[in-house]
């Protein structure tokens, strides 16, 4: 009866859930829904003996702005690990790097104040706009996850931005190939992510 009743809450948790909350990467911009990186990532973590459920809330288009505004919708499921994957339309808009900066701030305040685990993952501002602003823009990740003690993939794209045998005709999203080099890198720090929340560290 003991070992029943201590087995009880962990059939009770179900799946460890994750959200992405971000733009079209995480949407799957130009690929169907079960080629997205989260999909993909679920299917991996799940491959690798995970029982997860990953929530995809990208929305094309978003930016570090539009992400804080509808945080409360992601949050209302309550996920145990959030992957947070903005800021590459504000770089590609030339938006005040210091109000991207102040959204990403706000978005991982509101999140640990939930007791999310987070997972931040960096961005860099495309070459178009010169030194200046890259100097500007491709800081800020590391500095909020010093700052707030978080995790930082340094940059979502790694392996993929330039290469256009990974991505679509517009060399900017990621095709399904991509999306493959992307879950493989990343896959050893959502599984970190997850250790250190099972750990309660």
């Amino acid at each position: 009866m003991l070992l029943l009743a201590a087995a009880a809450p962990a059939q009770a948790a179900g799946p460890a859930t994750i959200a992405v909350l971000g733009d079209s990467i995480a949407a799957g911009y130009g690929l169907p829904a079960a080629q997205a990186f989260p999909a993909r990532l679920e299917a991996a973590l799940r491959a690798k003996g995970r029982d997860v459920k990953i929530i995809n809330a990208g929305v094309s288009g978003d930016t570090t702005a539009g992400g804080l505004s509808r945080l409360d919708w992601t949050l209302s499921d309550k996920p145990d690990l959030v992957i947070v994957e903005l800021g590459g339309n504000d770089a590609l808009r030339g938006m005040d790097p210091k109000a991207s900066e102040a959204n990403l701030d706000a978005i991982l305040v509101k999140l640990k104040a939930a007791g999310m685990k987070i997972l931040l993952t960096g961005m860099l501002a495309p070459p178009n706009y010169g030194r200046d602003y890259s100097d500007a823009f491709n800081p800020i990740y590391a500095r909020l996850a010093q700052k707030h003690n978080v995790p930082l993939y340094p940059f979502i794209l790694d392996g993929v931005a330039a290469d256009a045998a990974l991505n679509q005709a517009d060399a900017i999203h990621p095709n399904a190939m991509g999306v493959e080099v992307m879950v493989e890198r990343i896959l050893p720090y959502v599984e970190k992510a997850l250790d250190a929340k099972a750990n309660g560290s």
